[in-house]
């Protein structure tokens, strides 16, 4: 291992890594990651980055918390890309250590083109984005045969505070069998009552996973129709996610997690999931 890491690239002086902390599980890093947090003079972090993660950090490191939560007091995201840049005036290796991937809903690209514009040098190391990570901790697929070719990853939260207004829902609803809404559960009535309107069938399945990847994982599955109600029955901290397409029904014979902590798997039969299995549901309404 100690031998992999000395032949990766090295954290430079002057230099920031926008690097991706994944969705939670410290074992889901890239060594690219490791090796950042091991060099970093500083590391400048997110509000979803898991403390053991930090703990990686040296010891003597200074780390600085630059998080963004949804209706809580957080940094303006110029004024964090401005530290960025000050940061690495100083000459000290700076790791920017974001939750997921930085450039999936992260912000990253705005960071990067700050660095771009003040022309200071910069590696971007991808991470596990929740969407990816949280669906195989729950027993998800995010693609199977039997159920979907295609899946669409988007945010719950539009700029204005209410469902993003750059998605053509209609169109959405479908040519995606499957959807993966990162920060949903906030929006949720709203996102149900679209995505209805735009065709989608009340049964369909659904899932919500919260703090996906970490000891504190949850998962519910329920129904597009019944989806808010059954989130009101239970507590579901954020962050969470809402899974919506067949895929969800496939987690009855994939939790493998759940097995870990002594639940048992079955024998899952997909003879009543076909593929496009939403849209010939949905095909039988309209006949």
């Amino acid at each position: 291992m100690d031998e992999i890491l000395q032949n990766l690239p090295e954290l430079k002086k002057g230099w920031i890594w926008l690097a991706g902390g994944g969705p939670g599980d410290p074992g889901l890093i890239s060594l690219l990651t490791l090796k950042g947090l091991r060099q970093a003079d500083v590391v400048v972090y997110d509000a979803l980055i898991n403390p053991a993660i930090l703990d990686m950090a040296r010891t003597d490191a200074e780390r600085i918390f630059a998080g963004k939560r949804g209706g809580q007091p957080s940094p303006k995201q110029e004024d964090i890309s401005t530290l960025l840049v000050k940061l690495a005036s100083t000459g000290k290796r700076i790791l920017r250590l974001k939750g997921g991937d930085p450039l999936v809903f992260g912000r990253g690209g705005e960071e990067a083109r700050m660095l771009v514009k003040h022309q200071i040098p910069f590696r971007i190391i991808p991470g596990i984005t929740a969407g990816v990570g949280g669906l195989a901790y729950a027993g998800i697929p995010a693609t199977d045969r039997h159920t979907n070719s295609a899946i669409t990853f988007l945010t719950g939260h539009g700029a204005d505070g209410g469902l993003a207004k750059d998605i053509d829902w209609d169109a959405l609803a479908k040519a995606s069998p499957v959807l993966v809404i990162y920060m949903g559960v906030a929006r949720l009535p709203q996102l149900r009552t679209q995505l209805l309107k735009s065709g989608r069938h009340e049964n369909e399945s659904v899932a919500i996973i919260s703090r996906a990847t970490t000891n504190d994982q949850k998962v519910l599955e329920t129904t597009l129709g019944d989806c808010i109600e059954d989130l009101e029955k239970v507590d579901f901290p954020a962050p969470a996610m809402v899974v919506v397409g067949e895929n969800v029904k496939l987690r009855r014979g994939l939790d493998w997690l759940g097995a870990i902590e002594g639940n048992r798997i079955l024998d899952h039969d997909v003879s009543d999931i076909t593929p496009q299995g939403l849209r010939l549901i949905m095909k039988a309404d309209d006949d």
